[in-house]
């Protein structure tokens, strides 16, 4: 019953969002003047329009048979984004949960970032998150040529896009020809100044083009955190926490890109390397009063040092060539990504039995991780007409290890102003994850005349070996994924579009770990589990677009998944550490009363446990839906073709069942819009334009655990002067209304006292950063 009205409610907004585009699109193009769309011209575009921008840049209109949206660097380039972070946050149902001024996890369509594709140059590429997610935020804007949302799964793409793929094209030779330079400086909120420097180069090399360029950028964030906590929700007050913490580090990154003919075909070698060098400072101190800063009510004071170095680094080989009536690709690849992490936290705690708390004792941790994460790929392709279509098949092929070791050394003293005992001895762990795909496809596209279609079947197969010191298993999973594309031009101005496929979501790195972590949920435990398979959805998009004038885009789109096979956390019915140990303390109490009890002497105690060994299986189900929405076009109808205006908005929802009810998918916003204008004044030589972002809150709920997230919006100005055709600068500030991220959490210790909502602790936590300002020059020669 649900699903029908769920279905008749989408039928009802599908059919109000196609009327009413239609006729604001339709009052757009009746005032509009009438513009030949300009050819896209054979010749590399010219760097030094990177430099000095004659034109607003707004959204491509893609001729791509699936649904892809396309944003140019040009379109962003004026608000000077530091990372491609920085550049997705102003596209359309792109969220993120991260601290205040980072965007590094992208949730296309407000879902976790392990249900979105990332690719470089249409490739996969490893990272840091269990969740198989890559931070978006290590790679540089400079390095970018365009970012590309695509919607929909095509079977000539890897099938792990359940919310869809994002795909980074860096600069290429063939696309690009000049030179420039960049320098400037980014002040924040604490009068901190990191400098940020970088150059691009292309040109003919060797009979063929090569591109080079490198970039090197101040990181810093300063932010400033307090948490209030409490028995329950309006109940007594228990601590607060006062807590400043700082990043500051530097991105060092390069990339390179040779183009060449050879014969029928054209060699490509291209590659790029990310250097992240991070310094993570926190301190803390708890009091137990919601305003005093004295020593009578100290708790506790904490401080943590992480250093953080990330490599990544890949390097690819393509050629293309005319074999046997149609065109051949043979294309190889190597990407690896590198973490060494260094976490010291040192922590002095205070008893507050006592007036004023005593001195309790100080605790140390110091955390060594180090991981390696590679992937070897090739394919073979090969594309030919067949009749009135082209018929492309091909073969994936993917070779996955991801190696980590874990030490951890935790040392402590109960003497007042004595030095902790050295970090020395350190438990160790190694784990080891290889997968193995093999995934070949096959694909049929075609025109006929206003209609055009893809259709296409993926075979993915996967064969998965862990390791955990001593510890392995083995799984394998085979998965079909349809995928079918049309595109309707029914005017020279609108189309309709229409996908539907299938995609998957593999487990998470911590997730198939045969490793059991203590406490790890409230009171509860976590143990892998090696036999998980992935998710699997059925996915559907339908959308509708126009063209206003020559430059201008509009467009709307309702997109559903349906996922099945959800991993969700469940009960081993095994009792935890906790619950043993608790245990084994009240036995020792009853025999140290009752010398020479026994288990049947009366008031012994029962083995009652309330928390348990949780591990990950597939079990549940869910859906995920929303419309979106997206413009961007010059206001000529207005009588104002200089000035650009950039709108997108994305009502976000889903449900999906857990053992206390229904929810949405976890961390999913509600709804995510940007708005925003250019103002170019071409007598003056100058531009100015603002954008503003918002996100609607988010709600997570894990087991012993509840949160709900807060957003403050994000407002952003720039000025840019030009002076003749080489050189710009430009001012931006960013974060101008100092946004804050308030989170509630309500914590457990076990899954009865969370029915019961019979609480552990209840927090609030507010963080914020301050406003940052960028000054950018750029020259061309």
């Amino acid at each position: 019953m649900k699903r029908n009205v769920l279905a008749a409610a989408m039928s009802r907004a599908l059919v109000c969002a196609l009327i009413a585009p239609m006729s604001l699109a339709a009052a757009f193009n009746t005032a509009v003047a009438a513009e030949a769309p300009a050819d896209a011209s054979p010749d590399p575009k010219q760097l030094d329009s990177v430099v000095v921008q004659a034109d607003i840049a707004y959204r491509n209109r893609t001729d791509s048979v699936a649904p892809v949206l396309s944003y140019d660097l040009e379109y962003f380039q004026r608000f000077e984004p530091l990372t491609v972070g920085d550049m997705l946050k102003r596209v359309p149902s792109m969220a993120f949960v991260s601290d205040v001024l980072e965007y590094d996890g992208a949730q296309l369509r407000g879902l976790d970032p392990g249900y979105t594709q990332i690719l470089i140059n249409g490739k996969k590429v490893p990272g840091a998150g269990n969740d198989r997610s890559f931070f978006v935020d290590r790679i540089p804007a400079e390095l970018v040529e365009r970012i590309e949302i695509i919607r929909s799964t095509s079977a000539n793409r890897s099938g792990d896009a359940v919310a869809g793929a994002l795909n980074i094209v860096l600069r290429d030779a063939y696309e690009f020809d000049g030179k420039y330079v960049r320098l400037g400086a980014l002040r924040f909120d604490d009068g901190e100044v990191k400098p940020t420097y970088g150059a691009v180069a292309s040109g003919e090399v060797g009979g063929g083009r090569l591109l080079g360029g490198f970039n090197v950028q101040g990181r810093y964030n300063p932010k400033v955190k307090r948490s209030d906590r409490f028995e329950e929700p309006g109940g007594d007050f228990v601590d607060r926490e006062d807590q400043d913490d700082t990043r500051d580090g530097d991105d060092y990154s390069a990339n390179l890109s040779y183009t060449r003919d050879i014969g029928t075909g054209r060699l490509s070698v291209d590659g790029f390397y990310v250097r992240t060098d991070r310094t993570e400072t926190e301190h803390s101190v708890e009091y137990n009063d919601p305003t005093s800063t004295d020593r009578d009510n100290l708790l506790s004071i904490n401080d943590q040092v992480e250093t953080i170095r990330q490599d990544n680094w890949s390097l690819g080989v393509e050629y293309a060539f005319d074999m046997a009536g149609g065109r051949t690709e043979f294309d190889l690849d190597y990407a690896r990504f590198d973490d060494d992490t260094r976490s010291t936290e040192e922590e002095s705690g205070f008893d507050d039995d006592d007036t004023p708390p005593s001195f309790d004792e100080r605790e140390g941790t110091r955390t060594l991780t180090d991981t390696r994460d590679s992937e070897g790929s090739f394919k073979l392709a090969h594309k030919r007409g067949v009749g009135g279509a082209t018929m492309e098949f091909g073969v994936d092929y993917l070779d996955k290890r991801r190696e980590t070791t874990l030490q951890v050394s935790e040392v402590d003293t109960d003497e007042e102003g004595a030095a902790l005992p050295p970090y020395d001895e350190f438990d160790r762990n190694d784990s080891r994850i290889d997968e193995t795909r093999v995934d070949p496809y096959l694909m049929f596209s075609g025109t006929a005349g206003a209609l055009a279609w893809e259709a296409g079947l993926r075979y993915e197969t996967t064969d998965v070996d862990v390791a955990f010191d001593d510890e392995a298993a083995s799984n394998d999973y085979n998965t079909l994924l349809p995928s079918a594309h049309l595109k309707w031009d029914f005017t020279s101005a609108d189309r309709l579009l229409f996908s539907v496929g299938r995609t998957v979501r593999r487990p998470n790195f911590d997730q198939i770990l045969p490793l059991t972590l203590e406490e790890e949920f409230g009171d509860n435990d976590f143990t892998g589990n090696p036999t998980l398979d992935p998710e699997r959805a059925w996915g559907v998009d339908f959308g509708y677009e126009r063209r206003l004038g020559a430059r201008g885009v509009f467009g709307v789109n309702v997109f559903y998944r349906d996922v099945k096979d959800l991993i969700e956390i469940v009960n081993t019915g095994e009792p935890s550490s906790t619950a043993i140990g608790d245990y084994e303390d009240e036995v020792e109490v009853f025999l140290d009363e009752n010398p020479g009890a026994t288990p049947t002497t009366p008031g012994y105690p029962e083995f009652d446990p309330d928390s348990f060994v949780y591990t990950a299986r597939n079990v549940g189900d869910g859906s995920v839906y929303g419309i979106e929405f997206d413009l961007s076009t010059p206001l000529t109808a207005l009588g104002l073709p200089d000035t650009g205006l950039f709108v997108n908005y994305s009502w976000l929802d889903s449900d999906v069942k857990d053992d206390f009810g229904e929810r949405r998918f976890n961390n999913q916003a509600k709804y995510v819009y940007n708005v925003g204008f250019i103002q170019d004044i071409r007598e003056w030589g100058m531009s100015f334009g603002a954008s503003y972002r918002r996100q609607g809150d988010a709600f997570s709920r894990m087991l012993a655990e509840e949160v709900s997230t807060h957003y403050d919006g994000d407002l952003e100005v720039f000025i840019e002067k030009r002076f003749g055709d080489d050189l710009s600068l430009r001012l931006t500030g960013s974060n101008l209304l100092d946004a804050h991220k308030d989170e509630v959490f309500h914590k457990f210790d076990n899954a009865a006292d969370q029915f019961d909502r019979d609480y552990d602790e209840f927090e609030l936590e507010t963080e914020s950063s301050g406003r940052v300002y960028q000054l950018i020059m750029r020259y061309s020669f």
